[in-house]
């Protein structure tokens, strides 16, 4: 028997949200709030490619609390996870890899203040708000990788399907093979995060980007460190900008203290970097040694590793956010704050207005068409606001650099929240990510040190702590279209850059005892689910979707 002739079984709800992050927990928590209200029956289901919720969640970082203020003002009798206020706020300028010099606060507009927000781990957020929503009759089902869109005979949206299990890597059947299964929902919302492999297929299908700028990312590596006590300031927020990225790319590191002796540090590049030879990964390894770094970490211990795109077009680069039959909400519409680095609040945001526009049309006895709701809704939010007054930072700083860049986009963010408007209107990107590599005959190679073990280490390492663990004898996740093409052209016109730009040693060009002969490998089992090679890679080859489900990263604490 054929796959195509096998029958999926199906389980109907009204609306089916696909990822729980943020956003998907916030709209399946808001849905339920609103049917108990009003006394309507509104089922949800909400799919979950990790082993459990929180898996597969990766962020800094430093939650601002004005959408869960929104969903659940009673939160912290709940015993929700924000335990760490911020009490001390430092922005530094790393001028080399011994210098650097502080901010002060009162240059930097109020919106980047970080007082009033805390410090979490937003996997264990997300893990308390499934609580919440179980609570209140959600059924969340954690390791159900969506391979597949659904559509009803309109071209209208009816749900996603679940991923086969027991699929062997040449596409027969293991013993134990069982077809996915179909979710169908009057409507479904995508919240599978940056770059989701649906979100992607559905931006296509429905032309939802024809009206706005090119999406543009970044790339965000993190580590959980335990530092010594003494070491530990509880609520210190660090951010720095400079060294060791060059003038003409972006990105700087985060550095946060919470919970027992954690240390959150991270490093954030953005992805419109010139440079094939840069390597985000050793970029990060090497800032950890900068003086102003480095004494957090001594005497102490890294417990946990991750990476993950960022999305940061902001405001100009919001897609149509409703398609027949549903709407993308969080990260995959693309909603991150980049001066803020924060994007959270808005996602949870996006899910609440989401909700309300699906359950509107529910009592409306409406099915399958377009939430107009929505949109209206998130144009005349706090989510749209927040974007609008710093949507010139990241073109700003992509055309002038740091140096000018930053402080052009200061004075923009300045006029935007003493009088509302922007000299500069609202800037263009320009091209995608893919496009913006200069030929590697025209770069210079980077010399990036040896990882000592201790304050920095190697890609290999670094993987095992992030728990990530595949099925081996699966189909590999990562499609090339045309297998030829890392090595015929990556490697002959950029020096094969997905060596260097995957945070996790999934790509390889392998050669012979002589370095002749080199061949192009895809370590599949180590992907992070990062997303970044869907993203940069300059021909755009590389298609990353989902693997079986449960696969991937599985994140404490992060």
């Amino acid at each position: 028997m054929s796959e195509d002739a096998i029958e999926r079984e199906s389980m109907e709800y009204d609306v089916v949200i696909v990822g729980a992050g943020p956003a998907g927990l916030s709209a399946a928590i808001r849905l339920k709030q609103l049917a108990e209200e009003k006394g309507q029956e509104i089922s949800v289901c909400v799919l979950e490619k990790g082993s459990e919720v929180g898996a597969h969640i990766l962020s800094g970082a430093v939650l601002d609390p004005i959408a869960l203020n929104e969903l659940l003002p009673d939160w912290e009798e709940r015993g929700a996870p924000l335990e760490t206020p911020v009490v001390d706020d430092q922005f530094h300028f790393l001028t080399g890899d011994k210098g650097g010099i502080r901010l002060p606060n009162f240059m930097m507009p109020p919106l980047m203040s970080n007082h009033g927000n805390y410090i979490v781990s937003l996997g264990n957020v997300c893990r308390w708000l499934a609580e919440q929503a179980e609570a209140l009759g959600v059924e969340i089902y954690p390791g159900f990788a969506c391979s597949e869109v659904v559509y009803n005979d309109d071209g209208s949206v009816k749900g996603v399907a679940t991923g086969d299990f027991g699929v062997a890597r040449d596409g027969s059947h293991k013993g134990g093979y069982t077809p996915g299964m179909e979710l169908h929902g009057k409507y479904t919302l995508i919240a599978e995060g940056v770059r989701g492999s649906l979100a992607k297929q559905l931006i296509a299908k429905f032309d939802l980007d024809k009206d706005c700028e090119p999406q543009k990312f970044g790339i965000g590596l993190k580590e959980l460190w335990q530092v010594a006590p003494e070491k530990h300031h509880p609520g210190r927020v660090v951010h720095t900008m400079g060294w060791p990225l060059d003038n003409n790319t972006g990105g700087g590191v985060f550095l946060y203290h919470f919970g027992d002796n954690y240390v959150a540090v991270g490093f954030v590049a953005h992805l419109n970097y010139k440079n094939p030879y840069l390597s985000p990964f050793d970029e990060f390894q090497r800032v950890k040694h900068h003086p102003k770094l480095v004494e957090t970490f001594k005497g102490g211990k890294r417990i946990s590793y991750g990476a993950r795109a960022i999305t940061e077009g902001g405001f100009q680069s919001i897609p149509k956010l409703t398609f027949p039959g549903g709407a993308l909400i969080g990260c995959s519409a693309g909603f991150v704050n980049v001066p803020r680095i924060k994007g959270s609040h808005n996602a949870m945001e996006s899910g609440i207005l989401a909700a309300e526009a699906a359950a509107e049309a529910l009592a409306a006895g409406r099915t399958s068409d377009e939430l107009t709701e929505y949109t209206a809704k998130v144009e005349t939010s706090h989510l749209m606001k927040d974007l609008k007054r710093v949507r010139n930072v990241k073109p700003l700083w992509s055309k002038f650099g740091t140096y000018l860049g930053v402080a052009l986009g200061g004075f923009d963010m300045w006029t935007n929240q003493l009088f509302g408007f922007s000299f500069f209107g609202t800037l263009k990107h320009g091209k995608p990510d893919s496009e913006t590599l200069r030929p590697a005959s025209e770069c210079a190679k980077i010399d990036y040190p040896k990882p000592d073990g201790e304050i920095s280490f190697d890609k290999l390492s670094s993987v095992f702590l992030s728990n990530t663990n595949h099925e081996e004898d699966q189909p590999i996740h990562l499609r090339l279209t045309d297998p030829d093409v890392p090595i015929s052209i990556n490697l002959a016109e950029w020096a094969e850059p997905a060596q260097r730009y995957c945070p996790a040693g999934v790509y390889e060009v392998i050669t012979d005892d002589n370095g002749d002969n080199p061949r192009f490998q895809i370590n599949a089992q180590n992907c992070v689910h990062c997303k970044t090679c869907d993203i940069k890679d300059p021909s755009q080859n590389i298609t990353w979707t989902v693997p079986e489900g449960g696969g991937g990263p599985n994140y404490p604490n992060m």
